[in-house]
């Protein structure tokens, strides 16, 4: 019994986001472990991804935000030409209105390094959520074939019922899932780990510390 409740506690980790799933030690297969590899590594660099992607909007939103500036610049500086009284503040302003146009080029070029390289950002994160996909498919196909039919036909029930969270622990002597407090006698026949216990209020399982416990010391 205890080995079909860590099996239910580990699949509704799964469910909850497959790049949260321990390795069981000494209990998954090795396939189970590379492919858990794969999956943290491949999320892994889908976020670095995405997060060069939001640093590179910044920047992109600061570039052209200073060209806006020198734009404006000009526009005062082409203005003043017309009050200046000597060649000299003429001229002043005239090399101005260049530098301000050379560093708007040179701006508006490396803008245009940056909608590349956020262009092959997204298409790189792009790429990696099928093979994501994939392998929390492969990953969850795993799993569910540790567990008995009867189990995973409750488990299923009641996660569709309960907003995709159907295995719980018991947190404060209270369910995880709404808080209802669980009586300290039925605390006790859970630590056990030798029956299937659900919530009186709610009707999701229940998994005692044990279960939490040495689920997070694999990891």
């Amino acid at each position: 019994m205890e080995t079909r409740l860590r099996h239910l506690f580990a699949l509704q980790k799964v469910d909850l986001g497959l790049n949260e799933l321990e390795e069981m030690k000494g209990d998954l297969p090795f396939t189970v472990k590379k492919l858990q590899e794969s999956l943290d590594s491949k999320l892994h660099t889908k976020a670095e991804l995405e997060h060069m992607v939001q640093q590179t909007i910044i920047a992109r939103d600061a570039t052209d935000v200073e060209i806006l500036a020198l734009k404006e610049r000009i526009e005062k500086y082409k203005g003043q030409q017309f009050q200046v009284k000597t060649n000299k503040q003429y001229d002043a302003l005239t090399r101005e209105i260049e530098l301000s146009q050379v560093r708007i080029i040179k701006l508006q070029a490396e803008m245009e390094a940056m909608e590349g390289k956020m262009t092959v950002a997204r298409n790189d994160a792009e790429q990696l959520t099928p093979e994501i996909t994939e392998l929390e498919t492969e990953l969850g196909e795993k799993i569910v074939a540790r567990i008995a039919k009867a189990d995973y036909q409750m488990y299923e029930r009641i996660r569709k019922a309960k907003d995709g969270r159907a295995v719980v622990p018991v947190k404060r002597n209270s369910c995880g899932g709404c808080f209802n407090r669980v009586p300290p006698q039925k605390i006790l026949e859970l630590r056990k780990n030798d029956t299937l216990m659900t919530c009186e209020r709610c009707g999701r399982i229940l998994v005692s510390d044990d279960i939490v416990e040495n689920s997070a010391a694999a990891e």
